[in-house]
């Protein structure tokens, strides 16, 4: 299934992988490549994760303290955030 990135989830991916990369080089591109990867599970099992807030769910990220919260939709998957797991818990929900 293809999957697609909100606008905030990029940024969010982005700004994420900016500051791993000035703690020490090559991180970032590593936390890019798993959050790559765990889009990959999403698109091949979409409802392997349960639905936690309405029908967004929730995908931990298994190196970084990130989520990736998504929906499923009859032609994708659509990615709502890439969300530190321990900053501002539902700030996501306005999305």
């Amino acid at each position: 299934m293809r999957i697609v990135f909100s606008e905030f989830a990029k940024l969010e991916m982005n700004d994420a992988a900016s500051f791993y990369e000035l703690q020490f080089e090559g991180l970032g591109d590593s936390f890019k490549s798993e959050v790559r990867k765990a889009a990959l599970r999403i698109a091949d099992y979409p409802r392997a994760w349960s639905p936690g807030r309405g029908e967004v769910r929730k995908c931990l990220l298994h190196r970084f303290p990130f989520s990736i919260l998504y929906s499923i939709e009859p032609d994708h998957i659509f990615i709502i955030a890439v969300a530190h797991q321990h900053r501002r818990p539902e700030y996501w929900t306005e999305r």
